[in-house]
């Protein structure tokens, strides 16, 4: 098998699915968890040669019993951030993915895997330093362990392993998340169903729905992904943008977007408020001390690393988005 990609009926890697298979790559190992039966959707317009559950598959590569492949896109995870069993974060996140670098380093194959800004917590710096790193859950320390990992036996490995550090991803293929799926995906579906999107008030220091985000089109991640499978190196890596951007800007894409596709004119922020399509509300109580309401992907290293493509806008990104949910709703 010449690729290997966890998390295959999920949201970014489905997408790298699409990717792989528009260079001509079919000999795919794809890899998930399809007791939600639902996310089968997400593989079945795809090519690929073989599937194997996670459980199955994390046994086999435990024995060494599969045949070494070129790469391994490690994107399977519980990413849900309100998740509290830890036991079960701790095995799911931190334990596979040690035991997949493991065989990775025995093979050779190439590991290039899913982290995440959430190591980061309430910030304010977003850059891959060690006292930049303060998780605020168990999600993101299951996340930032496995780099503490990645970056010891770095120097050391046989293959390259790469570690990126996702910030806010958003586009096609994220239906199955429910709650934790993108703010443009939740905006669509509000607006369409009561005819406004509903923001925060004030809050951080941040006016109504100007809290901000570094806010990534899911096909710039696979653009990353795919970069550091051409461009092997070592290394954790944040992949984000580089631009923080506020709720009002999404919000305000997804509004305008839609309009558009009605033939109705864009419309400006200010009169979305005064027309009742954006609407503020109290931020809520339970969210005090576990909100990041800034993130910023200091992207210092990846550009030093050769990735220095113009990433989409929220304005770009949301618009294609929303297009996408149009067709495929």
């Amino acid at each position: 098998m010449k690729i290997i990609v966890t998390g295959a009926a999920g949201f970014i890697g489905a997408n790298l699915l699409r990717a792989l298979n528009e260079r001509g790559e079919t000999d795919i190992l794809a890899v998930d968890n399809l007791t939600r039966a639902e996310k089968f959707r997400n593989l079945a317009e795809f090519e690929i040669a073989d599937y194997l559950d996670k459980n199955d598959f994390i046994e086999r590569v435990r024995r060494h019993e599969l045949p070494r492949p070129d790469v391994v896109f490690h994107q399977g995870a519980c990413s849900d951030t309100m998740e509290t069993d830890g036991r079960y974060m701790m095995e799911n996140n931190f334990r596979y993915s040690c035991d997949l670098l493991d065989w990775c380093d025995t093979t050779g194959a190439a590991l290039i895997y899913a982290s995440s800004a959430a190591v980061y917590g309430l910030g304010p710096v977003f850059s891959e330093l060690r006292n930049a790193e303060r998780p605020l859950n168990v999600y993101g320390y299951s996340k930032l362990l496995f780099d503490h990992v990645v970056r010891r036996r770095a120097a050391d490995a046989k293959a390259p392993v790469v570690g990126l550090r996702y910030f806010n991803v958003y586009g096609p293929r994220e239906n199955h998340k429910g709650r934790m799926a993108s703010v443009a995906f939740h905006h669509f579906h509000q607006f369409r169903s009561e005819g406004k999107v509903k923001l925060f008030e004030a809050s951080h220091g941040f006016e109504n729905g100007e809290q901000r985000r570094d806010f990534i089109y899911v096909d710039d991640v696979v653009k990353g992904n795919l970069f550091f499978w051409n461009h092997p190196t070592s290394g954790v890596f944040n992949l984000g943008t580089g631009r923080a951007q506020s709720f009002n800007d999404v919000a305000l894409a997804v509004v305008n977007a839609l309009r558009e596709a009605n033939g109705q004119p864009v419309i400006s922020l200010r009169q979305a408020v005064s027309q009742g399509t954006i609407e503020y509300v109290p931020f809520p109580v339970a969210l005090r001390g576990k909100y990041q309401a800034f993130t910023q992907a200091d992207t210092t290293r990846l550009v030093g690393a050769g990735m220095d493509e113009a990433m989409l806008t929220v304005d770009q990104g949301v618009a294609a988005y929303v297009r996408w949910l149009l067709k495929n709703s």
